[in-house]
């Protein structure tokens, strides 16, 4: 057995707070046994009690409302058109219902979005990198803060051969060649990236090459990387 739409409805206003006391009391009284009754005032407050002190209250026309009520109250059942005022009531209610309602669901449209929108907006901001050979002993620990569009690299086991420097290079098919990104001394450098995509630089590798002093003399990587690694977050 499945209740009728006006049960349903009543149901709507009972879980969103607008019935009046005796309409809410004797509902109440019809849940108790009334399964079906009971399950719909269920349902409709799991999909809507969370919204239903945000839901802004809609009431018809104020010229309306009173009108009916007036009219209702000083009518008696067997006056000719009782039944229009009645139905016309439940009407109201019905429509009363429907509104509530249809503005908790675009409340629930309106946060979903604003919920989407913010986890769009949430990606991780800071990363590091640890640059090493194989399995050996981190060599350089590179922060990157996409906020700022800057880059730090710190020397952690690693020290050039004499006569050679260590530089840091960003590398991604993006960019073509490698682009360097300075020489890296005995302390904390840091260095712009204001030049690059922060989605280039977050999917980018770092590579360590040994240069002359100083640093490639043309631009471009000497030999092979000697320390390699890829930035992961550590942030929102």
């Amino acid at each position: 057995m499945t209740i009728s739409p006006d049960d349903d409805f009543a149901a709507a206003e009972y879980a969103l707070g607008t019935l009046d006391a005796s309409e809410r009391a004797t509902l109440a009284a019809r849940r108790l046994r009334e399964p079906e009754l009971d399950e719909a005032i269920r349902s409709w407050e799991a999909r809507l009690a969370p919204l239903a002190e945000a839901a802004p209250e809609i009431e018809p026309p104020r010229d309306l409302w009173p009108a009916i009520e007036a009219r209702i109250r000083g009518a008696s059942p067997d006056a000719p058109g009782n039944g229009t005022i009645v139905e016309l009531e439940r009407s109201i209610r019905r429509w009363r219902a429907m509104a509530i309602a249809a503005s908790v669901l675009a409340g629930v449209l309106a946060i979903g979005f604003v919920a989407r929108e913010t986890t769009r907006r949430s990606a991780p901001h800071e990363y590091v990198a640890i640059l090493q050979k194989d399995a050996a002993s981190p060599a350089f620990a590179v922060t990157v803060n996409l906020d700022k569009q800057e880059l730090t690299v710190r020397p952690v086991a690693a020290q050039a051969p004499p006569g050679k420097s260590y530089e840091l290079w960003i590398i991604d098919a993006k960019l073509g060649a490698p682009r360097s990104l300075g020489v890296i001394g005995d302390t904390p450098r840091g260095a712009s990236l204001s030049a690059y995509d922060p989605a280039v630089v977050a999917g980018a590798t770092y590579a360590v090459t040994v240069e002359p002093p100083g640093g490639s003399p043309d631009g471009k990587p000497s030999g092979t990387p000697v320390f390699v690694g890829k930035l992961i977050p550590v942030s929102p």
